[in-house]
């Protein structure tokens, strides 16, 4: 599974990093987490406001910070 924050480094775009590692370890998925800072490259995914959240290439959240148990359900729907 791969899991991509798409933002610029701000705090929040943090907070979503650390919140993804946090539901990924709680799940115990195998997972790789990638960090999109390049505006080009995150406008290709049609996010207009950050942080975002994709899985496997498919963007699941942006403009807000999403909690250690929402992105783990969304995890959990992807390996579904």
């Amino acid at each position: 599974m791969r899991i991509q924050i798409l933002g610029t480094g701000c705090p929040k775009c943090r907070l979503l990093e650390e919140h993804a590692r946090q539901a990924v370890k709680e799940l115990g998925v195998n997972a790789e987490i990638e960090k999109v800072t390049e505006i080009e490259e995150i406008m290709r995914f049609g996010v207009m406001v950050t942080p975002a959240l994709a899985i496997n290439g498919n963007v699941k959240a942006s403009g807000r910070v999403l909690t250690k148990d929402q992105i783990a359900e969304l995890i959990r729907k992807e390996r579904n």
